[in-house]
C-alpha cells in the first residue's frame, strides 16, 4: 500500500487556451479501488497521462508507485501481431501463463491471444488488455473506459472481472459499472476536487444532500444580507437627519433645547455612524461566505428538441425480416419481428456483431428509397413515406475542421448550436478549437447537439453515449423523457435503457 500525493498541479497543453489543471491538491491510496467522475474535457484522461509521465507540468506528483494504463497503443504492425507477440513489448516482465490464468477469469478461450490483434472484436481486445494489464503484480493500473463500444454481455463480464481487483483508478461515465467495481471516488467537480469512501451512487446522494444544504444556506446568506441592508440604509438616514439638527433649530418648536444639546446629537450620530459601520463589515463577511458556495453544484440546462408529427402512426414495420451482407453465407439475424410507433422508444439489444448496426444502416437506406448494394435481405422491412430522420453516427472520425464550418455543412444555425453546446456543458473557449483536438466525450456531444437542432420524426441513435459524462447523460434522460421522441436506440448503458424503453428488441 503507498500514498499518491498530488501537491500544487498545474497543467496546460502547448498552445491552449486554458488550464487543465491549477493549484490542485489530494491524495489517494494505490490499494483503493477508485471512480474517477467529471464532465467531458474536466481532464479525467489528463490526469492519467501525466501520472504515466507523459506531459510536463508545475507542481509535485509524489508516488513509489508502478504505473500502467488502459488501453494500450499500437502501431500499425502491431496491430497484425498477436497479442502473444506484442505482450513482452507492452509488459516485459509479465508471463503468458498469468495472462492465460486472467483470460480464464474473463470467460474467454485462449486462442485470441495467438490471433491478429486486428481481427478481434471490441470486447475481445478489451479483454485481452485487461489480461495483460492485471498478469503483472505491484503496479497501480489506469483503467481509461474500458466498456467503450461494448454490447451488455461484455460490459457484464468485465464488471464482474473488476469486482475481484483492487489497486486501479478506473474512468467510467458507466453508472451500473461503478457502483459494481468501486469503493472509494475521485471527483472533478466545477472548481473543486474530492476524495470520498463508497460508489457512484453513495457519492450521488452525499452529493445531493449537501448541494441541498449549499442552497438553503446561501438563501439564507442572501435574506441575511438584504435584512442588514436595509437596517444600514434606515440607521444611515437616521444619522444624516440626526446630524441636520445639531446646528440651527427653531426655539419655538424646539424651546426646551440648550445650547450644550448640540453635543448630546454629535454624539447620538457617531454611534449611529458606528452601527451602520458595523453592519457594513457584517454585510462583508456574510458577502464572504455566501462566495464560493454554488461553485460546485451542478445545475444543467433542460435540453429541447422538436419532434415532427408523422400523418402515419407506425413508422417502422419489421416482420420476420432477415438480413446480412452480399458476401456472407449466413444472415446475421432471421425472423425480427416488430413494429415501432410514434412515441416508441425501442432500444435494440444483442452482442456486437448482431447486427443492430447494420439494421440502422438498412433503415437509413430504405427511407432514402434505396438498399444497400452491400446488404441482402428476405421478408418485410417497410419504413413510412416522407419519413424524416435524424441520425447520430457512433463514429466520430469525421469530426474536422470548426464549428463554424460544421454548422454550414449541416445547415445548423451557429449562434443556436453553440448555446446547445454551452447546455451540454462546454465551455466557449473549446469553440475556438478545431474539433480534432477535442476529447471523445466532446466530439459525441457535437453530434447530439446537431440532432437535437434538427426536427425529426424519428430519432435513431447509435451508440450516443460512449464517452459522454455521467451528468449529460442524465441531463439526456431528463430530455427524452420531457419530448418523447420517437426513437430507435442502440446502446449499452444499462441505467439509461432501464430509465427510457417502451421496448426492448433481442437480436
Amino acid at each position: 500500500m503507498a500514498q499518491i500525493n498530488v501537491t500544487n498541479l498545474t497543467f496546460c497543453y502547448d498552445g491552449s487556451f486554458d488550464n487543465i489543471f491549477e493549484n490542485v491538491s489530494f491524495s489517494i491510496d494505490t490499494n483503493w479501488k477508485l471512480g474517477f467522475i467529471g464532465r467531458n474535457g474536466k481532464g479525467k484522461t489528463t490526469f492519467l497521462r501525466l501520472l504515466m509521465g507523459e506531459y510536463e507540468y508545475q507542481g509535485t506528483i509524489a508516488s513509489a508507485a508502478m504505473f500502467d494504463y488502459f488501453p494500450y497503443l499500437f502501431t500499425e504492425n502491431e496491430m497484425k501481431e498477436s497479442a502473444s507477440n506484442w505482450l513482452g513489448k507492452k509488459r516485459p516482465n509479465s508471463e503468458e501463463w498469468r495472462v492465460i490464468c486472467e483470460l480464464d477469469k474473463l470467460q474467454v478461450d485462449t486462442e485470441v491471444l495467438y490471433r491478429p490483434f486486428c481481427t478481434l472484436s471490441h470486447g475481445e481486445r478489451t479483454k485481452v488488455m485487461l489480461a495483460v494489464l492485471f498478469s503483472e503484480e505491484n503496479h497501480f493500473l489506469l483503467i481509461d473506459e474500458p466498456t467503450n463500444h461494448l454490447d451488455k454481455e461484455s460490459r457484464d463480464t468485465v464488471k464482474q472481472y473488476l469486482q475481484q481487483k483492487k489497486g486501479f483508478i478506473l474512468v467510467s461515465h458507466d453508472r451500473d459499472l461503478l457502483d459494481a467495481c468501486i469503493d472509494h471516488v475521485l471527483v472533478l467537480n466545477r472548481s473543486t476536487i474530492e476524495v470520498q469512501a463508497g460508489n457512484f451512487t453513495s457519492w450521488w446522494e452525499n452529493k445531493a444532500k449537501k448541494d441541498a444544504f449549499v442552497v438553503a444556506e446561501n438563501e439564507k446568506h442572501k435574506k441575511e444580507i438584504s435584512k442588514l441592508q436595509k437596517a444600514a440604509t434606515r440607521v444611515s438616514q437616521w444619522a444624516d437627519k440626526s446630524e441636520s439638527t445639531k446646528i440651527g433649530y427653531d426655539p419655538i418648536k424646539e424651546h426646551d433645547r440648550f445650547l450644550n444639546t448640540r453635543a448630546y446629537i454629535g454624539a447620538k450620530t457617531k454611534k449611529m455612524q458606528s452601527r451602520v459601520t458595523q453592519m457594513e463589515k457584517r454585510i462583508a463577511r456574510e458577502i464572504e461566505e455566501k462566495e464560493g458556495l454554488l461553485q460546485d453544484i451542478e445545475t444543467p440546462v433542460d435540453l429541447k428538441i422538436t419532434p415532427l408529427q408523422h400523418y402515419k402512426r407506425t413508422l417502422l414495420r419489421v416482420k420476420d425480416y432477415n438480413l446480412r451482407y452480399a458476401d456472407a453465407k449466413d444472415f446475421l439475424f432471421e425472423n425480427m419481428t416488430f413494429e415501432l410507433e410514434q412515441g416508441d422508444r425501442v432500444f435494440l439489444n444483442g452482442i456486437n456483431g448482431c447486427g443492430k448496426s447494420t439494421l440502422i444502416s438498412a433503415v437509413l437506406q430504405k427511407a432514402g428509397d434505396e438498399v444497400g448494394k452491400n446488404l441482402r435481405e428476405a421478408g418485410t422491412l417497410e419504413v413510412a413515406s416522407n419519413l424524416v430522420i435524424s441520425y447520430i453516427n457512433q463514429d466520430t472520425s469525421g469530426l474536422k475542421g470548426s464549428i463554424k464550418n460544421f454548422c454550414k455543412e449541416q445547415h445548423l444555425e451557429e449562434s443556436i448550436f453553440c448555446a446547445l453546446l454551452r447546455q451540454l456543458d462546454m465551455d466557449r473557449v473549446q469553440f475556438m478549437k478545431n474539433m480534432e483536438e477535442y476529447s471523445e466525450g466532446q466530439k459525441k456531444k457535437v453530434l447530439i447537439a446537431a440532432s437535437l437542432m434538427t426536427p425529426a420524426h424519428l430519432y435513431i441513435w447509435d451508440e450516443p453515449l460512449n464517452y459522454i459524462d455521467v451528468f449529460s447523460r442524465m441531463q439526456i434522460e431528463r430530455l427524452i423523457l420531457k419530448y418523447q421522441p420517437t426513437m430507435l436506440i442502440v446502446e449499452h448503458d444499462v441505467r439509461f435503457r432501464e430509465q427510457l424503453a417502451t421496448k426492448i428488441i433481442d437480436l
